[in-house]
């Protein structure tokens, strides 16, 4: 029977850069040697014929690939307007293309609504109705392309439509597909949830992704995270996918700016290294609870 050790350990990129290019070679070849299963990268606008050529360079590593995404105000999948949201199920279906060219299997991110995009009221019923009207028409998609599309809740300062797992729970319950599951991030989920293991019971009947993220994103450990009930419930749902570090800097200047980065937290090796370290001990310290 699997159990936490079982769970892939991946390093996103975002660390580094948002666009994926030969420069990151070095960096996915030291990842690989840490002892990483897999790569997160960010899903920007350049064409899929990139993201092939990334994807082959990390299989020859023998690297999996992951990847994240946000929405842009004129993709908006919760709009009122039927434009942009057609607009959002395109981009979804771009993202998709670009993500299978890489090899990916998971897509994740606040792929619900438009990134730090408010309608400065609370999230509207038909907000949800409308996203999960896309988010199923992408999953159709996504399911061809034997590719899991993992939204995310994001903090309050980010996004207003899914905070907490019992918001984005009730939105992957509208969409209802398969192929569209749900992610935790430990980040905003300190900032959003009241006991993290509640949180991750909440979300369990649909998690497939989780983002290992330090209050201040740097690295996993060496904050306030619970990481003891974090590890301690994701063992007890079960839990056998990806265990994600999302850590950033202001490496690459355009990215930090856009997500309100403005000092540095640790530097990427130190969060690689040690948050590797650190994962494989709580998947150990925990493995023995699956129930």
């Amino acid at each position: 029977m699997p159990t936490l050790q079982s769970c892939p350990v991946g390093f996103n990129l975002l660390a580094w850069s948002a666009p994926i290019s030969e420069k990151m070679y070095p960096m996915t070849e030291r990842l690989k040697k840490i002892g990483y299963d897999g790569i997160e990268c960010f899903i920007d606008y350049q064409d899929a014929s990139a993201y092939k050529q990334f994807g082959d360079h990390l299989q020859q590593l023998g690297l999996q690939s992951t990847a994240v995404m946000v929405m842009s105000p004129e993709e908006n999948p919760a709009s009122p307007s039927q434009t942009i949201r057609e607009q959002g199920l395109n981009r979804l279906k771009q993202a998709i293309d670009q993500a299978h060219a890489m090899g990916a299997t998971v897509i994740c991110g606040p792929m619900h609504s438009a990134f730090a995009t408010f309608s400065r009221r609370e999230p509207q019923p038909d907000e949800y109705a409308y996203s999960a009207e896309v988010l199923h028409a992408a999953g159709d998609y996504a399911q061809q392309a034997g590719i899991v599309l993992a939204p995310e809740a994001l903090n309050r300062f980010e996004c207003y439509l899914c905070n907490t797992m019992a918001q984005l729970a009730e939105l992957i319950r509208q969409t209802d597909h398969p192929t569209v599951r749900a992610m935790f991030d430990t980040h905003h989920a300190n900032m959003e949830e009241k006991r993290f293991p509640d949180a991750i019971r909440t979300i369990a009947p649909v998690l497939a992704h989780v983002h290992i993220s330090e209050n201040d994103r740097g690295t996993p450990g060496a904050g306030h995270i619970p990481w003891d009930d974090t590890f301690a419930t994701l063992a007890e749902i079960n839990y056998t996918g990806w265990m994600t570090i999302e850590a950033f800097s202001r490496n690459d200047i355009d990215f930090a700016n856009s997500i309100n980065v403005w000092r540095e937290y640790n530097d990427p090796w130190d969060i690689a290294e040690n948050g590797y370290t650190f994962i494989k001990t709580m998947q150990a310290k925990y493995a023995g609870q699956l129930v």
